[in-house]
This record gives C-alpha cells, sequence and structure tokens, in this order.
C-alpha cells in the first residue's frame, strides 16, 4: 500500500470514528465488508464521505453517507447494468440501512463486488 493509499485509508476511518453511535459502528461494519469484498478497492474521502475507487487518482465507485440512516450508493462513475425483471431498465444505485446482518453483508459484497468487476 503507497504512502498515499495509507493517507486516504486513516481519513477514512478517522471520518468513521467521529460519526456518533449506531452509525458509527454500521458504517464501520459496512467498511470492513467492502474491504474484504474487493481488497482492490481503495478508500479515501469523496465530497466529504467515505468512498471506494480503483485509485487514489480516480473517481469514487461506490460512497458511503451518514444521513437519519447509513447509505450506499454505486456512483455514475461505476458500469450499470438493468435490473430487468419487474424493474425493467431501471439501474439500481443506492440503498438505506440501518443495521448489518449476514444477509445484509452478502448483499453488500455482491453489489460492490458488481462494480468492480
Amino acid at each position: 500500500m503507497s504512502s498515499k493509499d495509507e493517507k486516504n485509508l486513516t481519513q477514512v476511518t478517522e471520518k468513521i470514528s467521529k460519526m456518533e453511535e449506531p452509525q458509527r459502528s454500521t458504517m464501520l461494519q459496512v467498511h470492513d465488508v467492502i474491504m474484504t469484498a474487493a481488497p482492490t478497492l481503495k478508500p479515501r474521502i469523496w465530497y466529504g464521505m467515505p468512498a471506494y475507487a480503483k485509485s487514489a487518482s480516480t473517481p469514487a465507485l461506490v460512497t458511503l453517507r451518514n444521513d437519519e440512516r447509513v447509505n450506499l450508493a454505486i456512483t455514475e462513475k461505476a458500469a450499470f447494468r438493468a435490473a430487468g425483471g419487474v424493474d425493467g431498465g431501471l439501474m439500481p444505485a443506492a440503498w438505506y440501512l440501518e443495521t448489518v446482518d449476514a444477509v445484509t453483508e452478502k448483499r453488500i459484497a455482491e453489489i460492490v463486488r458488481s462494480v468492480v468487476d
């Protein structure tokens, strides 16, 4: 990991550590899921939010936001695919969550991998 990557990771973990509970714990869990699911993604701050990109100098593909609920979002820089089925041409791009259980953790990993692959 380059020194810039280490600095960016530190900024992301510091940003999360300053959040109030229960969002702090949820954000940390989601951060860990993202880093495990796509270890090649580089964490950094993107428009004031924790985000993850292919490199320190490319646009973020995934962002985390701390509103009333935690928001996981795919940015417009990621390759999108239509959902199909009843959702037709809609392209899922954001999810709100309050807690992370095993099912949610698995789905977050799938979402993150889908933007990296």
